[in-house]
């Protein structure tokens, strides 16, 4: 009797070598010979998943899904469950899904996996096409996942985690705790076919488990590589930084200027009025009390007036230039984070269009066309990588002439993965600096000397390596412009790092 190892078998090598294939037993070799072919096609076989979105969900948990599954050779569809393909996701990125939930309603899909955000949870939960898909789905035993405020506000309300366990965002765990067997704090947690997973900052080690559940771990371990994540999850991030400077904001809008020279107008002459009324004090005693008490309103009304306009406070402007080809993931994490730190944030479409197709797909919508963006001035210009989308920055005149304004006025500029070796360095903007880049890029910067390392700070210049240092990038922004303390509470609270 001879025993086959099922576990190295390939068509070929079945062919060829195994000696229980005589001529006189043909019926054995083609039942081998199929049943090979089928694993083999199993293995490979392009796994169809829906990804539904809505107004309110939150764009990093919807971006890094897509993304990470398409890396994977997913035939991944977004949906949007609203009336129109565009959706506002939370921290006013806009999408254009791929179609509408109601197109979609009559395919079978390998696994349907929902983002969080609020209200973006609750908008996917009071869609009843999507409901019926999902409990579908549950009833014919095939994958469905769920992140952040989702697994509790849909999944849960649905009754589709009874007797399992999962997790969600830390908020929502008490409205969890009813709807299935076990509640966990666990950053990601598959039970059975179902994976769910607690906020933005695990949505990347939670899209890798969806890669394993569909393709198997050696598949999730191809698509990691690339991604340069973290090897310690909820660790605190670390910067390298050399040569210190305090980042400030420039920016001050017009009107806040011409409020302030009105204001100092107004101070010299009631100084006048002042002094006036102080010398004939015994005599016009009722003017001082009434210019005094208009003197307090007017500067009352005045700084309700500027409060509510944020003119008090100096404007965080930040331009973030998008194009064709741009990395998704890095570019929304990027918005959003420095969004959820109150910036400014300016997204600029490199092109002719406000609409641009990302590297993995992805459709997102700038706030205006570069041209426009050109004409303002900016605390931080800060590129995402991308090839393609770094070599549209390279190749747009405007954009570089921007950068070099930006170093010669000695304001922050910063860069990740392909950009800073194909757009920065080309154009002499790293030059005495020290820097990092996407790992196989890193050939292409004159100094490589901190390459290793996974956010880089010189000075004025801030770089990284890619869509796994995205967070970490975003985050060290936030901590040169608002303080270590501000980016750790916004680290904690995206679940990045361990509350």
């Amino acid at each position: 009797m001879v025993l086959i190892n099922l576990r190295h078998l390939t068509p070929h090598s079945l062919l060829r070598h195994s000696p229980l294939l005589p001529k006189q037993l043909p019926s054995l070799k083609t039942r081998c010979f199929s049943a090979a072919m089928t694993t083999a096609a199993m293995s490979t076989s392009t796994k169809k998943v829906l990804v539904p979105i809505a107004n309110g969900s939150e764009p990093m948990e919807a971006v890094i899904t897509i993304d990470v599954l398409r890396r994977s050779g997913a035939d991944v569809t977004v949906a949007s469950v609203e009336k129109q393909l565009r959706v506002d996701a939370c921290h006013a990125v806009k999408i254009v899904a791929d179609a509408l939930i109601s197109d979609c309603s009559n395919t079978v899909f390998d696994l349907i996996t929902l983002p969080g955000g609020m209200p973006g949870a609750t908008n996917l939960k009071d869609c009843g096409i999507l409901e019926s898909m999902v409990k579908k789905q549950a009833a014919d035993g095939r994958p469905y996942a769920a992140v952040c405020a989702s697994p509790a506000v849909a999944l849960g309300s649905w009754g589709l985690l009874k007797g399992l366990k999962a997790t969600c965002y830390p908020a929502f765990m008490e409205q969890l705790a009813p709807a299935c067997a076990t509640t966990v704090e666990s950053r990601v947690q598959q039970d059975g076919k179902v994976v769910t997973s607690r906020g933005p900052g695990t949505t990347m080690e939670f899209a890798v488990t969806l890669v394993e559940q569909l393709y198997g771990k050696e598949k999730a371990e191809e698509v990691l590589g690339p991604l340069v994540m973290r090897p310690n999850h909820g660790d605190e991030y670390t910067i390298t930084e050399f040569n210190p400077m305090q980042w400030t904001f420039y920016n001050c809008p017009q009107v806040k200027v011409e409020a302030m020279k009105k204001l100092k107008e107004w101070d010299m002459f009631l100084k006048f009025m002042f002094f006036a009324e102080f010398s004939f004090l015994l005599v016009f005693i009722w003017l001082f009390l009434f210019f005094l008490g208009l003197l307090f309103l007017f500067f009352f009304f005045v700084l309700v007036f500027l409060f509510i306009h944020g003119l008090l406070f100096v404007w965080r402007v930040i331009l973030v230039p998008i194009a064709d080809g741009s990395e998704e993931m890095e570019a929304v994490m990027i918005i959003d984070i420095l969004r959820r730190a109150k910036a400014n944030v300016v997204v600029a479409s490199v092109g002719d269009k406000l609409e641009i197709l990302a590297s993995r797909k992805v459709k997102l919508v700038a706030d205006m066309l570069l041209d426009e963006a050109a004409k303002l001035s900016f605390d931080l210009i800060v590129l995402p990588g991308g090839l393609g989308g770094a070599q549209a920055f390279a190749h747009s005149e405007k954009l570089v002439n921007m950068l070099k304004k930006q170093r010669e006025s000695n304001r922050p500029y910063g860069a990740i993965c392909a950009s800073p070796a194909l757009v920065l360095e080309p154009n002499g903007l790293l030059k005495g600096k020290k820097a990092t880049a996407f790992p196989a890029m890193c050939d292409k910067l004159s100094a490589q000397s901190e390459v290793d390392n996974r956010v880089v700070v010189d000075g004025n210049l801030i770089t990284s390596r890619g869509p796994g240092t995205s967070m970490e990038f975003a985050l060290a922004i936030v901590e040169k412009f608002f303080g270590r303390n501000k980016a750790l509470e916004l680290a904690k609270v995206m679940l990045f790092c361990r509350m």
